[in-house]
């Protein structure tokens, strides 16, 4: 894989996600927090997609660059495969991947922003967003009915293009900055 061209000359720490919703919500927490990540020589990176960790860890492994990121716990394999691949971690090595500046969400970067905006937020947000009546019409699709609200949360963000970037950046514009997910303020503690 060749990343030239995908980082900044001054970037000094690269922070790996997903994809670019987990993008969004980074960069915009961050901003709100007053971090310029630029200014520190810190890009964050979407990978578009777990398993490209391999990839983009050896792509930028040669440069003098540090390498962090977020990661889902189900997919922690792929960091871990990733992370021996290049060395930055020795095969069976019991060092935590936290030390490696590599910081797992339950689930993922959207349902810990769900979970610490809140249901009543989130829908709050929905509806400021004009997109209230979608998310009933989601709500009542017989495979829905039965799961819970964040559950129903989580799926409508990722039931049409463009929406989960979009909710990834709003739902961290509003998150309560006494809320910040553990694994999204470590990650920013760790780049900066």
């Amino acid at each position: 894989m060749n990343l030239a061209g995908v980082l900044a000359a001054s970037t000094s720490t690269a922070v790996l996600v997903e994809g670019e919703s987990d993008r969004a919500a980074v960069e915009t927490l961050a901003a709100r927090l007053g971090l310029p990540l630029a200014d520190l020589g810190v890009q964050v990176v979407a990978m578009g997609g777990i398993t490209n960790i391999g990839h983009h860890l050896v792509a930028l492994g040669g440069q003098d660059i540090r390498l962090g990121g977020l990661y889902d716990a189900a997919e922690e394999r792929f960091v871990i495969k990733g992370l021996d691949r290049v060395g930055l971690r020795p095969f069976d090595a019991t060092t935590p991947l936290t030390d490696l500046g590599f910081f797992r969400c339950d689930r993922d970067l959207e349902d810990e922003l769900i979970r610490a905006v809140g249901t009543d937020g989130f829908l709050a947000l929905i509806a400021a967003e004009g997109e209230l009546r979608s998310f009933s019409r989601l709500q009542g699709q017989p495979a829905q009915r039965e799961r819970t609200a964040t559950q129903q949360l989580h799926r409508f963000i990722g039931s049409k293009g463009g929406r989960k970037e979009r909710y990834g950046r709003r739902l961290a514009e509003v998150l309560p900055l006494d809320r910040v997910p553990a694994p999204l303020d470590a990650v920013l503690r760790w780049a900066t």
